[in-house]
């Protein structure tokens, strides 16, 4: 079974552990604010009235997040029964048809992503209902805030770049929802990593495979002491 992508050189690594540990912050943080919460509610009567919100917009970054590391550690399930039934110089084509499609779909959902996510920021949806033709106008929407969740000070600069100058009193909108871009542009790069790697014959699919039998082969290995 392939195991993915391998970071290579001192950036590769560097990526490779900023992603993990972002993943790993925002699960610690998603883990707290709710354990807080609970405490708060049980015990004192009260609650962080914007940890709810918080804790889905976190959730949102991690699913997002994760979707791309899925692929690049080759984590994704998919059922591969006819595959298998397959040689390998077929299933090697069939891959490589499938990243294909995946890359074409990645690039259709990064183009909503972008417009929806645009006007929140100030900037301008992308024309053309398939691909970008150009830049269209766009009702600026940055002045929409979260409901609950308190603006941060290191962030109060963002007014004057994203409001014409004018404060947030929460956070905006911008700053969660700035994950559907990012998220999906990292989709798409992985994406097209793993069929370059599909065809330079360094993986063998985008799925992962007999994930439960390599589970299971390797508690029998641990009761037997090996």
């Amino acid at each position: 079974m392939s195991q993915g992508y391998e970071p290579r050189g001192v950036v590769g690594r560097f990526v490779n552990s900023l992603e993990q540990n972002i993943i790993a912050i925002i699960l610690g943080v998603m883990t707290v604010l709710t354990f807080v919460n609970v405490v708060l509610r049980y015990v004192f009567q009260s609650s962080l009235i914007w940890g709810l919100e918080l804790t889905l917009a976190l959730f949102a970054w991690l699913v997002l997040l994760g979707i791309s590391h899925a692929v690049k550690i080759n984590a994704h399930l998919g059922v591969d029964a006819v595959i298998n039934l397959l040689p390998p110089a077929a299933r090697r084509i069939l891959a490589l048809i499938a990243g294909v499609l995946c890359i074409f779909y990645a690039a259709l959902v990064l183009k909503g992503a972008w417009d929806y996510w645009a006007p929140f920021a100030g900037f301008q949806q992308t024309g053309g209902r398939w691909f970008p033709t150009g830049f269209i106008e766009t009702r600026d929407r940055a002045f929409y805030e979260t409901e609950q969740i308190p603006m941060p000070f290191f962030l109060n600069w963002m007014g004057d770049v994203f409001n014409m100058g004018e404060a947030y009193d929460k956070l905006p909108r911008l700053v969660p929802y700035v994950v559907l871009p990012v998220g999906i542009a990292l989709l798409l790069f992985r994406l097209l990593q793993a069929v370059w790697m599909i065809w330079k014959g360094e993986r063998q699919s985008l799925i992962v495979s007999h994930e439960a039998e390599d589970a299971i082969e390797e508690v029998r290995h641990m009761n037997r002491g090996e």
